[in-house]
């Protein structure tokens, strides 16, 4: 993730890489090569400390986002940071992070990259042009609802206009150990939850991800938008009463660019410029859009739409999710834990997977 961070600030004309670190140097300084950095460092303390950043990405193992992030916001050092999902492993990590960057007057953003792609950007503008009445429902799949899902959780929050939710009813499977850049994640899950505005959700994740059928469906009382159709196109909306319409999204999947003939053809010509150029010369991924708005937000002194705070809101949905698991009941919000129910059901011999086999 930080290649893909550090292409993001590379393709800006304002913005130059002074810094970095790793606590294995040999990575630090192959990719220090890659990004013609001269500071090196084995200790983001001293690189924060010598370089003095305005912006700094962290893209490490989400156990230790919350440190590092506070670490950074309480050098008084940096003005930005943007760091990789999930926000943290805990839920008392996350509300942190968020409480220390306010209080230090810098800008936090979590890397929900997906709300600058262009299906999502179309299905948001169909959304909010009234095109399918007014919003209902959301449904989605993924592998898990923690490190892939917190995407859709995060889209959601985007599409209702960051309506606060009021409560989460789900259940959870681990009978395998499924771990995850460091992080427990449950093999299946099937949640229900409901916003302060009355519109609700529902997803399910791992075998059952089939019952939705799509990546992500967006119902309002007069159609449907659906992003990511089975052996469909990226978008398409159905209106009451009509067939399906697919939707231009500018060649544009739910992940990304597609590759073309034609885009492909620009790649290689780009892999034989200079860095810098064909940076400029590709088409931005979604990664690289999100940095350009964490940018922006700090040279104009703005709020980024994947600011710490709204990020905030989507990840209670993944803790209420498994803490409504560990409750065996409803669970309303805010919620009022510090810990990872998952992690500590597991832990304790609670589900399927014993805290002797992890």
């Amino acid at each position: 993730m930080a290649y893909r961070h550090a292409r993001g600030y590379r393709r800006l004309d304002d913005c130059m890489l002074i810094g970095c670190a790793d606590i294995v140097r040999e990575n630090a300084e192959r990719f220090a090569d890659e990004f013609d950095i001269d500071h090196v460092y084995e200790d983001y303390e001293e690189m924060v400390r010598q370089t003095q950043p305005d912006i700094v990405s962290v893209c490490v193992p989400p156990k230790v986002h919350a440190e590092i992030v506070t670490g950074c916001a309480e050098s008084g050092a940096v003005n930005a940071i943007h760091c990789e999902k999930p926000m943290a492993t805990t839920w008392a990590d996350c509300k942190r992070m968020v409480e220390v960057c306010e209080e230090r007057d810098v800008k936090l953003t979590i890397d929900h990259q997906r709300r600058f792609g262009t299906p999502y950007r179309k299905a948001k503008k169909l959304l909010d042009g009234g095109a399918i009445g007014e919003l209902r429902r959301f449904e989605w799949s993924e592998d898990n609802i923690f490190d892939a899902g917190t995407h859709l959780f995060d889209l959601c929050g985007y599409y209702n206009d960051q309506t606060p939710p009021e409560w989460v009813l789900a259940g959870i499977d681990y009978r395998e150990e499924n771990v995850w850049f460091g992080a427990h994640n449950e093999n299946q899950a099937f949640a229900q939850w409901k916003y302060e505005n009355d519109v609700y959700g529902c997803a399910s994740t791992g075998p059952g991800s089939p019952f939705v059928g799509c990546y992500l469906r967006i119902i309002g009382d007069d159609g449907v938008i659906e992003l990511g159709a089975e052996n469909g196109p990226p978008l398409r909306i159905k209106r009451d009463g009509s067939d399906w319409k697919t939707v231009d999204t500018d060649n544009e999947t739910i992940y990304g660019r597609k590759t073309g003939i034609a885009n492909a053809a620009i790649e290689k010509i780009a892999e034989r410029l200079p860095t810098p150029v064909e940076d400029t010369l590709r088409h931005p991924s979604n990664y690289e859009k999100a940095i350009a708005d964490v940018v922006r937000a700090v040279r104009e002194d703005d709020e980024s739409m994947i600011s710490g705070e709204n990020v905030l809101q989507s990840t209670e949905l993944v803790f209420a999710s498994w803490e409504s698991a560990r409750r065996r009941g409803r669970v309303d919000l805010p919620l009022d834990i510090d810990d990872n129910p998952l992690e500590s059901m597991v832990e304790d011999g609670k589900l399927g997977v014993s805290s002797e086999s992890t």
